[in-house]
């Protein structure tokens, strides 16, 4: 069992532990030691949200990791997949990130890419712990010309706005186009305008100010309410907004509804199936996705396949089958084709792409998806007990499932990263669903709730 990672890398509040800077330091040694292969010259890409936390742990991963005679190159403020292309055209040996996401600026995380730009399997986070807890690299301590050095790249930005450019057809631009923008005051406050500008879009920006403390605050993905009035008031044409390290995005379309990952997943799978595009006509989601997503790409000739909630084993399931489509409901969306892990920006130029081809406004393209009802509740717990164990949670869940048959479904899950149990359900009578998920939390929360 993982002591440290999470399901997306190491997370927590920064400066307790684990997200110390001795902490930090531990873990740029210990994957400087497991990424070194040969006797050349080796170097990680460290790169980072716009966290004040970030400082002090980029120094202490950049210490730690050239203590062990790995060459380091800082990239500074860059979106998480930004800094898993850089790794890889760079042919570096792995990538840092320094970014806790969506959450709140006093968090902050440390994640890791592989050299071919991918995300760590767990196996390979083990290691890293291994290396750490099991002190068996403390006497490592290369000396003289063997120690490593920093490099600062500073056209990391230009690389990044360059390369998701080139993922946008070249015989389209969106000229003529208004677009709301939200980077939540995030990684991408640079990258996300300059490449829909340099495209021809009119931007209206919206968290492009940061500050190191208002990261996520009141913006991006999680306030969609944001880029919806201003959709309304500006009379733009959608409204895109990015989480703090810019791998997931959420849209609103010209009225100002939100539109999801699920219907952007859906938007973008049928087009693909139509233009032959979809490898093995499948599209890789989550058991979060909602069920409308399945029926729709049915509809269009395909299937969805489900994995579960992270954005990591999305890609470990396109990888294994061969696919080059998933994401994720929350906004996660993985184009293999073009990169190695969720991109919001990437994402929205593949959505104004098929707006522009087909002429048609959002709305009516996220009519391909009619959503089932769906309702999610969350319990704070004091211990992650396997609930399906207390025999009056167990037959209420069975109750419900049987209530439901094959009209809905119940999907229950302890988060990965917080002490919270997530209870979902979809039916097709939302009162009625809604009014389950309350039972089961209330019962849950009796039984193993915490403050």
């Amino acid at each position: 069992m993982k002591k440290l990672f999470g399901t997306d890398g190491v997370r927590g509040v920064a400066n307790v532990y684990p997200m110390t800077t001795e902490m930090a330091m531990q873990i740029g040694r210990a994957a400087a030691y497991l990424f070194k292969n040969g006797n050349r010259r080796h170097r990680i890409v460290i790169g980072k949200d716009t966290r004040l936390s970030g400082y002090m742990l980029e120094n202490a991963l950049v210490a730690g990791i050239c203590s062990m005679g790995v060459d380091v190159l800082v990239v500074g403020p860059l979106p998480t997949p930004g800094i898993a292309n850089i790794t890889s055209s760079m042919r570096a040996d792995a990538g840092v990130v320094i970014s806790a996401s969506h959450n709140a600026f006093q968090d902050n995380g440390i994640k890791f890419f592989s050299r071919d730009g991918f995300k760590l399997p767990d196996n390979m986070e083990l290691k890293i712990e291994d290396l750490i807890f099991s002190q068996k690299i403390d006497s490592l301590r290369p000396i003289a010309t063997e120690v490593g050095k920093a490099y600062r790249i500073d056209d990391a930005v230009g690389r990044y706005v360059v390369f998701l450019k080139n993922t946008f057809p070249k015989e389209l631009d969106l000229s003529g186009m208004k677009i709301v923008l939200d980077c939540a005051n995030g990684a991408a406050y640079k990258v996300a305008p300059a490449v829909l500008e340099e495209l021809g879009a009119e931007v209206i920006p919206y968290g492009n100010k940061p500050n190191g403390t208002n990261i996520n605050a009141g913006c991006g993905s999680l306030h969609p309410e944001v880029i919806s009035e201003a959709v309304k008031e500006h009379r733009a044409d959608l409204g895109i907004a990015l989480d703090g390290d810019a791998d997931r995005v959420i849209f609103v379309d010209e009225f100002g509804n939100e539109v999801d990952g699920d219907h952007i997943m859906a938007i973008c799978a049928t087009d693909m199936i139509r233009q032959k595009k979809l490898r093995k006509n499948t599209l890789v989601a989550t058991v979060m996705s909602n069920m409308g997503l399945d029926i729709a790409v049915k509809k269009a000739g395909g299937k969805v396949i489900k994995t579960a909630v992270g954005d990591r084993y999305v890609v470990e399931e396109m990888i294994k089958g061969g696919y080059n489509l998933g994401g994720e409901q929350s906004g996660h969306m993985i184009f293999l084709d073009h990169n190695t892990t969720g991109d919001g920006m990437l994402s929205a130029l593949q959505v104004l792409a098929i707006m522009r081809r087909s002429g048609k406004t959002l709305s009516e393209l996220a009519e391909v998806m009619i959503p089932l009802p769906q309702v999610l509740v969350n319990v704070r717990v004091a211990e992650k007990k396997d609930i399906m164990t207390i025999p009056e949670v167990a037959a209420l869940i069975h109750g419900v499932e049987e209530k439901l048959k094959d009209e809905g479904r119940i999907l229950i899950r302890y988060s990965g990263t917080e002490p919270l149990l997530r209870i979902m359900l979809e039916g097709q009578d939302k009162y009625q669903i809604t009014g389950w998920a309350k039972d089961i939390a209330e019962l849950v929360e009796k039984k193993i709730g915490g403050k």
